[in-house]
């Protein structure tokens, strides 16, 4: 008889899994499963939905479908329809949820006419339909989804306010002279750029945003407002099933939970006390777990939980790449630490002319992290150095940030 696989969640992660082996997806949204990481390029119109949408799975997703519950003695998941879904062996890829702000104004997770979260295609086109030319958006969190919403409301035409609480823009993944270059193309696209910003509150007049309140009370008038506050693993159904739970669902080498016959991966998986919310990771680890599948699969058509064949899976080196556009389009791409510790060798370049500026950090004989704007020559060759985490050849610093990456 062949082995149950059942699969909740079809984003990035849950998708392909499907891709690469017979399971039963269960996707939650409307949509058939598409690429999350284009959707501020849908909002700007640059791409339709359809376009943004993933490889066809081998079996059809069953779209529109929401698991409630997990009985994990009968091996069983139930769906909000009241449906049963059986399985041999379950993955939880429910990836993240956006996280909402603690402002006056917002109760629950029923947001006000006007308010919008950025997280899933139907947030995406429901802004699209309230946005025109002239309308004042505001945009709170700036990091690289309130960047990448900002530069897409920009495009539609809106009067654009992005803030954030922080010192400075993608504090998380850019050092201070790259974050500087980013505000200075973010206005130079018209968008107004608040940094060490507190939002408090918001103002409605009819259930529909009128503005936004900062906490040193000054206010922003707003007609638009999106909430680009970061994510957080979607863990409720794990958490009710019995499963180990931290920040994500806990995760061992091989991707499997608590539950011998639970794997999670992805926006909700924590592996060694760390949660990614990046595409590169969620595929990796959906390609790992697919190849300890399909090898239990070959060796033991009854998936008995015993440990698995292949190697462990050991965490992923994520590289953060995006593109802003603009009459001057801005790539820019940032990975491990490009905060230097004492003692790291750090190499840059700058171009002021090009806005283009480029450094990384190098740690005894290890690449340890870099940060590329306005030129990505060297982004390949930088992060096969640093993913491969292999000893550095002796040659001058400098040939790592040449065209060629020293090659």
């Amino acid at each position: 008889m062949s082995t149950r696989i059942v699969v909740v969640g079809g984003g990035t992660a849950g998708a392909r899994l499907a891709q690469r082996l017979p399971v039963t997806l269960l996707g939650e949204e409307p949509h058939a499963p598409y690429n999350r990481v284009l959707l501020a390029d849908v909002l700007a119109g640059r791409y339709a939905p359809e376009v943004i949408a993933l490889p066809e799975t081998r079996e059809p997703v069953r779209l529109g479908v929401r698991a409630v519950r997990i009985d994990r003695a009968a091996r069983t998941v139930e769906c909000a329809d009241g449906s049963l879904v059986g399985y041999d062996r379950l993955v939880l890829a429910t990836g993240s949820n956006p996280v909402l702000p603690p402002l006056r104004g917002l109760r629950g997770a029923e947001l006000p006419e006007g308010v919008h979260a950025f997280r899933t295609l139907d947030d995406c086109l429901a802004l699209r339909d309230r946005v025109r030319p002239g309308v004042r958006a505001v945009v709170i969190g700036g990091g690289l989804l309130g960047v990448s919403a900002a530069r897409a409301l920009a495009a539609l035409g809106a009067e654009v306010v992005l803030t954030q609480q922080g010192e400075r823009l993608m504090e998380r993944q850019l050092d201070a002279y790259a974050s500087e270059l980013l505000r200075e193309h973010m206005e130079a696209l018209g968008v107004e750029v608040h940094t060490e910003c507190r939002v408090s509150g918001l103002r409605q007049r009819d259930g529909a945003v009128t503005a936004v309140e900062l906490a040193d009370g000054f206010v922003l008038d707003a007609q638009v407002v999106v909430l680009a506050c970061g994510v957080r693993p979607r863990v409720a159904l794990a958490r009710e099933a019995g499963l180990d739970v931290g920040r994500g669902v806990m995760v061992d080498d091989e991707l499997r939970t608590s539950d011998p016959y639970i794997h999670a991966v992805g926006d909700c998986a924590e592996h060694e006390g760390r949660v990614y919310g990046l595409a590169g990771p969620a595929l990796e680890q959906a390609d790992h777990l697919a190849t300890l599948l399909s090898a239990e699969t070959a060796t033991d058509g009854a998936l008995s939980g015993a440990d698995a064949p292949g190697s462990p899976y050991t965490g992923t080196r994520a590289l953060t790449r995006l593109t802003l556009g603009g009459a001057h389009p801005l790539d820019l791409a940032a990975f491990g630490e490009a905060t230097p510790q004492p003692g790291d060798d750090v190499v840059q370049l700058t171009d002021a002319t090009r806005s283009a500026y480029r450094k990384v950090v190098v740690r005894g004989d290890r690449l340890v992290g870099g940060v590329l704007l306005g030129d990505l020559a060297a982004v390949g060759s930088l992060a096969q150095a640093w993913e491969g985490d292999e000893a550095l050849p002796d040659a001058p610093l400098l040939h790592l940030l040449t065209h060629d990456g020293g090659s």
